[in-house]
């Protein structure tokens, strides 16, 4: 799942990246208004998390513009303006939650959670296929009820097929969710995840959709 981060207390955004990015999400950030309506048209996210008071514009107009292009992307405001009609106003706009600064990080974790799952095909945060079981809070996979280690990117593309089950992912689809800017994909990277996970959860698990991408079915 990624998420784009629209804040510009500096220090605050690198602390909430990390802790995002800690917990399987993939961050990006930006500073100002501009920055994230540019993002949001070109390379839109899966999620943003929407600071109302930035240097250049207020956040709710950004939140106007998303929706105003016909953008169903589910915006979480992060602000300090904590009135009750402030709160209104957001929400009014097309905010899909909000929370009022100062915050705890797990709050906010929580919260994107429900977003991630209302999001998928699945409404529960442990999925199971036949033998195969995953547990998004605890980040966890088990094969017939045994934990199986996974290494973060492996643990992240079989999330994102388990949570869209039956759905075909693109190898785009898949690279974009394990992926922050600036980090480098070799070209067959999400193959090579793929073979692995095969060989430790079985080869039957993850189908392959020739010339298009990856998918679980359903039982």
């Amino acid at each position: 799942m990624q998420i784009l981060l629209v804040e510009d207390d500096q220090s605050l955004a690198d602390g909430l990246c990390k802790a995002l990015r800690n917990v399987g999400f993939i961050t990006n950030h930006v500073r100002d208004g501009k920055a994230a309506r540019h993002v949001i048209e070109v390379e839109p996210p899966d999620i943003v998390v929407l600071d109302l008071g930035l240097p250049d514009m207020d956040g709710l107009d950004v939140l106007k513009s998303i929706r105003a292009n016909g953008s169903t992307i589910p915006v979480l405001i992060l602000t300090a303006r904590s009135s009750v009609d402030a709160r209104v106003s957001g929400l009014d706009l097309g905010a899909d939650d909000y929370l009022p600064k100062p915050f705890e990080t797990p709050e906010l974790i929580a919260r994107l959670r429900v977003i991630e799952r209302r999001l998928s095909t699945v409404l529960q945060s442990n999925i199971h296929v036949g033998n195969v079981s995953l547990d998004t809070i605890r980040q966890q996979v088990c094969l017939d009820d045994v934990p199986v280690e996974l290494p973060r990117r492996e643990y992240m593309v079989l999330k994102q097929l388990m949570e869209n089950i039956g759905k075909v992912q693109t190898r785009e689809q898949l690279e974009t969710r394990l992926y922050a800017w600036g980090e480098e994909v070799s070209s067959n990277a999400i193959e090579v995840h793929v073979h692995h996970l095969r060989k430790k959860l079985g080869s039957d698990l993850i189908k392959t959709i020739r010339g298009v991408g990856y998918t679980i079915r359903k039982p």
